[in-house]
């Protein structure tokens, strides 16, 4: 998938077949928590990470080679696509560094604040695309339907507790930064080479990561493990990831992000159904809240 910069992609809304596949690019990010978790007892975070950035770079450096895409040409991009990839490695090193020092549900609230950091990161590099109040509106209830269904976190008393929290906040900030910088920068190219250009930056940097954290792989991994890996790998960062810089492309950076709160609750409904995790009953309302805050941030202005 490749784009041109045409201005109208700066703020084009999502039209039904757009938002379709987001939706189903969340589900599928949903699901890979649970396979993260699936596959944590065989493999540590930082190796799972570093393993599906390695296989995928070669995958999808072979299918570019096979379908004539150029992915050494020189088209004035590099520097922007070594600072995408440095956004996106960082934020899984936050991620999962910042995992051993909070909780999961206070980790998804923080991280969860990057479409905010989106919307306003766009008022100074991408001004066309600035939100209305009522798009505001949709975007603080879809927060608030995060709210809703993962609780309100209580002031961090442990310092390490707060250092995982701060490290939450700055992937979310990768994250947005990562968004910003393909959107303003790297709409010229195919999708392929945008997540090339992130996952071979991402590399070294979860490397070291997996060998200043002491990381290894103590025995063969089971075949849930290698296939939670594998779906990790073929169909999320192969596929959804490339899909999803496609999008960024051609559609507004801030409603895209918007649709992105909608992963940590698909995530909670594969917990429930792949893992047995129970369900609070405030889960039906969060879903209502995020849907009605979706509607308002994709209205026409």
């Amino acid at each position: 998938m490749s784009s041109s910069s045409s201005p109208t992609h700066v703020t084009r809304p999502l039209d039904a077949l757009a938002a379709g596949i987001v939706v189903i690019l969340c589900l599928s990010w949903g699901f890979n928590q649970v396979a993260v978790k699936l596959a944590l007892p065989d493999i540590p975070p930082f190796t799972q990470a570093l393993i599906r950035s390695a296989v995928a770079t070669a995958l999808i450096a072979g299918w570019c080679k096979l379908r004539g895409i150029p992915m050494l040409s020189r088209d004035g991009t590099l520097m922007a696509g070594l600072a995408a990839g440095l956004c996106f490695g960082l934020e899984f090193v936050f991620i999962f560094q910042g995992l051993v020092y909070t909780t999961a549900s206070r980790a998804v609230l923080f991280i969860y604040l990057a479409p905010f950091f989106v919307v306003l990161g766009t008022r100074i590099f991408l001004p066309a695309d600035r939100f209305s109040k009522y798009q505001w509106l949709g975007l603080a209830l879809s927060f608030a339907g995060m709210l809703l269904a993962f609780g309100l976190p209580t002031p961090a008393i442990d310092p390490r507790q707060m250092l995982g929290d701060v490290m939450m906040v700055a992937a979310a900030l990768s994250w947005a930064s990562s968004t910003l910088v393909i959107k303003a920068k790297l709409t010229r190219i195919s999708s392929e080479k945008v997540i090339l250009y992130q996952l071979v930056v991402s590399i070294p940097m979860l490397g070291a990561c997996a060998l200043v954290a002491g990381e290894h792989i103590t025995h063969m991994p089971s075949a849930l493990a290698l296939g939670a890996l594998a779906y990790q790998t073929l169909w999320v960062v192969c596929i959804t990831f490339v899909i999803w810089f496609g999008l960024v492309a051609r559609y507004s950076a801030n409603r895209l992000s918007a649709f992105t709160f909608l992963t940590p609750l698909f995530g909670v409904a594969a917990g429930h159904l792949v893992l047995g995790e129970p369900l609070t009953p405030a889960f039906g309302a969060a879903v209502a809240l995020v849907a009605g805050g979706l509607v308002l941030v994709n209205r026409a202005r």
